[in-house]
């Protein structure tokens, strides 16, 4: 039996695992109002994740993704058609319907290494996300705030780590004076950044914050024949850095809720995000941070962009932003303990019942591929949940072969944009200046006093003398010595490459 496939007004996303004749599609009218794929490990997330990238940008709906894995680059390549797929194909009716495809993707990197550079300035970042990437607790993060605000006042651009330090420096030197106008600020708080730095910069942050910044307008593109473009982060290595890749997230999310403009309701969306792995954005964070995820989350549909969570088990999210996921694929639990049984019968209760079995049952019996769906209809009510058995995707299964993926990233054409890494003006290069300065004219001061008439012939320094030395001391060795570090880290750095 062949099935047609259905209008560009919704994804295709399998047939009914009694009745294959009925089929499960997604509207995407309401695909803004975000979603949950979930499922303990081998129960077929990925695939989920994969098909409806494809119908996304079949619809010409950019997509964003971060491959935690470093098995989702084979959507720029046609699938290899499988027995297993083709088999998949026919048990749901699609027969004929099923033919293998390629898909525009763009693949990205906070390391530049497995895709284009993705970088953003330290002033994009902002002190609230950077004090949670450094892990400050709340008098280090009152710190950082001073820091933004004298930066903002003294016109120092903060663009990457350098520029952050020696502003750190300044402040340390000049702590009196700024705690009168703006609180404490103690030099073990600034010591204490200055190590968290240190140890975001081990973790490669150095490469993600910096310039050319990018335009998030780069991520809403289509190809020549409408497609979305699928851009595809890879995550591989910075999953190892899990502050770094929530941190990341969420910025981007942030950028793009300031930057995008009202869509109302329309009859697809904008930008569709799927985030892998979603327990890291949500585990250890403080309760400002949750507030704005949650803030992001719920306003950000109105810009036209729709946020997937894919996680192992829905209580990895929080219930607030768990709340605001109208569509969801819940792939197989495992209930091994009575807290995971407990789990799962909330996990049920929390879809719109179906006469036809039980939820809490079937939830635990589900084969690898098949998941429970409930999407949003009609008038923006949850669907009754299905079991459904999802379809096979078109494009290839697992990672692409290296002469493809250069060939996707070449016509993407985003790596002459990025590649090369700016170094403008900005507070370390003004502090520098500053520094040299101030320098000089206490040389001149110093100068001046020597050569001025002697009233007694000492050999004991005025307290003016010892002031003024001691301070050319200060400005040419403190901040001095942070500088020349930094000229010569970036010297050896370029050495090495």
């Amino acid at each position: 039996m062949t099935t047609p496939l259905p209008a560009d007004d919704s994804i295709y996303i399998g047939s009914y695992s009694d009745t294959p004749e009925d089929k499960q599609y997604f509207a995407l009218k309401w695909a803004n109002r975000h979603g949950l794929i979930a499922g303990a490990t081998g129960t077929g997330k990925t695939v989920t994740l994969q098909v409806l990238a494809e119908g996304f940008s079949a619809a010409g709906v950019p997509v964003f993704m971060a491959d935690v894995k470093g098995d989702l680059s084979g959507i720029c390549q046609p699938s290899e058609m499988q027995e297993f797929l083709r088999k998949r194909a026919d048990v749901i009716g699609m027969g004929e319907a099923y033919k293998a495809r390629a898909f525009p993707c763009a693949f990205w990197d906070v390391f530049g290494e497995a895709g284009t550079p993705v970088r953003t300035t330290v002033s994009e970042i902002g002190p609230i996300l950077l004090a949670h990437m450094l892990e400050l607790n709340d008098t280090q993060e009152g710190v950082l705030n001073i820091a933004f605000r004298i930066a903002d006042e003294e016109g120092l651009l903060l663009l990457d780590l350098k520029d952050l330090r020696a502003l750190l420096v300044s402040i340390a030197e000049r702590a009196e004076e700024i705690s009168k106008e703006y609180g404490n600020v103690s030099k073990p708080s600034i010591g204490a950044i200055q190590r968290a730095l240190l140890r975001l910069e081990d973790q490669g942050a150095d490469q993600f914050l910096g310039e050319t910044a990018l335009d998030l307008q780069d991520f809403i593109r289509t190809d020549l024949d409408g497609q979305g473009y699928i851009n595809i982060l890879s995550a591989v290595k910075l999953m190892n850095s899990p502050r770094l890749y929530a941190v990341f997230l969420l910025w981007l999310l942030s950028e793009l809720f300031e930057e995008l403009p009202e869509a109302g309701d329309s009859s697809k969306p904008k930008l569709v995000f799927f985030f892998d792995e979603a327990h890291l954005l949500f585990h250890d964070a403080p309760k400002p941070l949750l507030e704005k995820i949650e803030q992001v989350v719920r306003l950000i549909r109105s810009k036209g962009v729709g946020i997937y969570f894919v996680t192992q088990n829905p209580q990895d999210i929080p219930e607030t932003v768990l709340g605001q996921l109208g569509n969801r694929v819940q792939h197989a639990l495992r209930a091994f303990t009575p807290q995971q049984q407990k789990f799962i019968k909330v996990a049920a209760e929390t879809y719109r019942e179906n006469p036809a079995f039980a939820v809490k049952d079937v939830i635990t019996e589900l084969g690898v591929g098949e998941a429970l769906v409930s999407t949003l209809e009609s008038k923006g009510t949850p669907s009754v949940v299905q079991r459904v058995l999802i379809r096979p995707p078109s494009s290839r299964l697992g990672p692409a072969t290296d002469s493809a993926k250069a060939m996707a990233q070449q016509a993407a054409g985003f790596d002459k944009k990025y590649k090369e890494t700016i170094d403008r003006e900005s507070a370390f290069e003004i502090l520098a200046k500053r520094a040299e300065e101030k320098a000089r004219q206490l040389e001149k001061q110093e100068a001046v006093q020597q050569q001025a008439p002697k009233q007694k012939s000492s050999n004991r320094q005025s307290v003016t003398e010892a002031a003024i030395k001691s301070a050319v001391r200060a400005a040419s060795s403190s901040l001095g010595r942070t500088i020349m570090k930094e000229l010569m880290r970036g010297i050896l750095g370029g050495l090495r490459r």
